[in-house]
């Protein structure tokens, strides 16, 4: 019988972590401070927008659909904005965490005054952590991760997944961000997934949809990956594809565990925050 309790987990982050670099998918995932055993992260402000961002939009999903802006976005970003103001956000000075302040006022008006689907009728998938299931029950692997919003749609009865995206950027076509969710949400609630679509609320008013991935071909590829990391695991073996002298991603990281880093706080998780001298240094976690 598979054991949930001894399985290797994987997520979307963390198989992307360990796509970008092996190296700091161990930091980042596995790695554990000698001295506090806790797991380090390192603050930046892309990811604390994203985070501050999420935040009330998740808080949306548990409301009933008519009173879901009843209280101004603005002010339950202001409250969310509390917990990664200054330096536990990555900011290197008030003039910067400014810039992304307003970013995310910026982006929760857009989202007030065009809707859409989160005026609409949402589903959750309840359970005690995030939506998981078994990739494999063979290789002792679990599939886990949290949809940012499903859209119930009543003329099928069926559901449309939808990822909200605070950068910049649009999402890399060959991310498997979106094979992911659609094996999570097809795997942990009952309503066939019609379709999936981003929203880039930064300098979007409205979804871009994406072709969902053939089912079966998107468990094969995600479970490829995940048994490279369970393989990782067991030799105890995550190098740096690019040189000894480490990568954009896996460097930073290394330089907290050398001590060249200041810790600022603890997140959600309890990981230990910490920021580098030079806080544009370059982080791939960004929502």
């Amino acid at each position: 019988m598979p054991d949930k309790y001894t399985a290797v987990w994987v997520s979307h982050s963390s198989i992307s972590d360990f796509l970008k670099c092996p190296r700091g998918y161990y930091l980042n995932n596995v790695y554990k401070e000698p001295t506090t055993g806790k797991k380090i992260s390192l603050a930046n402000p892309p990811f604390s927008l994203g985070q501050a961002v999420h935040e009330v939009i998740e808080s949306l999903s548990v409301l009933p659909a008519d009173s879901r802006f009843k209280i101004p976005l603005s002010k339950k970003f202001e409250a969310a904005w509390k917990k990664v103001t200054g330096k536990p956000g990555g900011f290197k000075d008030p003039d910067q965490e400014q810039t992304y302040f307003k970013r995310g006022l910026d982006m929760l008006a857009r989202v007030t005054a065009n809707p859409g689907p989160l005026a609409n009728l949402a589903v959750k998938i309840k359970t005690e952590l995030n939506p998981h299931y078994w990739l494999s029950e063979e290789d002792n692997i679990i599939l886990n991760g949290k949809i940012d919003w499903l859209e119930y749609l009543p003329d099928t009865d069926s559901v449309h997944i939808i990822d909200f995206k605070t950068g910049k950027s649009d999402a890399d076509k060959q991310s498997l961000q979106l094979p992911i969710y659609y094996l999570l949400v097809s795997h942990t609630q009952s309503r066939p997934v019609a379709k999936a679509s981003y929203w880039y609320l930064d300098h979007s008013e409205t979804l871009t949809e994406r072709q969902l991935p053939d089912l079966q071909q998107a468990q094969d590829q995600v479970l490829n990956v995940a048994k490279k990391i369970k393989l990782a695991r067991q030799l105890e073996r995550f190098i740096c594809p690019q040189s000894d002298n480490g990568c954009a991603f896996c460097r930073p990281l290394e330089m907290i565990i050398h001590g060249q880093a200041e810790l600022v706080g603890q997140d959600s998780f309890g990981r230990n925050i910490y920021i580098l001298p030079d806080t544009d240094t370059p982080h791939a976690q960004i929502l």
